[in-house]
Order: C-alpha cells, then sequence, then structure tokens
C-alpha cells in the first residue's frame, strides 16, 4: 500500500519546469514630435520607398497600402517638419512623380540610426535575460 501511494504523490508533483527558449525583441520605435505628430516605422518605410521608386503610388504599392494612403502619410510628414521631404509633381500626359528631398533623406536616415541605436542598447540591457534582439 505504501508503495502505490509513492506513486501517486510523485505522479502529482507538478513536472520540472523546462528552459524556455531564447526570446527575440526588436524595437518599434515611435518618435513624438509636436502635438500629435508621430514618426514611426512605416513613415520612414513610405520615405525609403519613395527615394527608391520616385512615385507616391508606385511606394504605396510596394508597401500594400492605397495610393490615397500614401498620400496622406506624406502630406503629414511634410507638415510635421520645418521643411519639405518629399515633392511630388502631378501626373498627366507628362508624367509626375515624387522626390525624397536631402532634408527628407536625412530624416529617414537619422530614424534608422535612432532605431540601431536603440537595437544596441536592447542588446546590452536584455542580454542578462535570455532575449536575443533581432538585426533588424
Amino acid at each position: 500500500m505504501k508503495k502505490a501511494k509513492r506513486a501517486s504523490a510523485a505522479a502529482a508533483k507538478p513536472a520540472a519546469k523546462a528552459k524556455r527558449k531564447t526570446e527575440r525583441a526588436f524595437p518599434r520605435l515611435r518618435i513624438l514630435i509636436g502635438d500629435g505628430m508621430v514618426l514611426g516605422p512605416g513613415k520612414v518605410d513610405l520615405l525609403e520607398a519613395i527615394g527608391r521608386t520616385g512615385s507616391i503610388s508606385a511606394a504605396g504599392r510596394e508597401l500594400g497600402m492605397s495610393y490615397r494612403r500614401a498620400w496622406l502619410l506624406v502630406d503629414a510628414l511634410n507638415h510635421m517638419f520645418p521643411d519639405v521631404l518629399v515633392t511630388a509633381a502631378p501626373g498627366g500626359s507628362h508624367g509626375g512623380g515624387a522626390k525624397l528631398t536631402d532634408y527628407g533623406r536625412g530624416v529617414a536616415a537619422a530614424y534608422r540610426r535612432v532605431e540601431a541605436r536603440a537595437r544596441a542598447a536592447m542588446r546590452e540591457e536584455l542580454a542578462p535575460f535570455n532575449v536575443r534582439v533581432d538585426q533588424d
């Protein structure tokens, strides 16, 4: 009888805690500028896509957003800073297009540098807690 009680008591004990896998982390920075204006990864992705494609509509398509959404984000970006980040020429028979200004390129690059510094700080601070910070 004693053996049966021991076996059931052992079965009732919780299993030893398994070691958890290393968790992954990455920064998703949002920089508040002024009253309610936010510079974040989506807007910076859009700026970079406009720089690559030379077009708001092509950049929007590349990122899976409508032209209207892309245009509204560009308008918000152009009102967020003292200088223009994107210039646009109307379409029509002569084409059109958009151009990322040097100022806009600088804003996007500064955001990516802040993101890289945040990633480095996270890597340093979270290492003791078994958290791996992704490269990008």
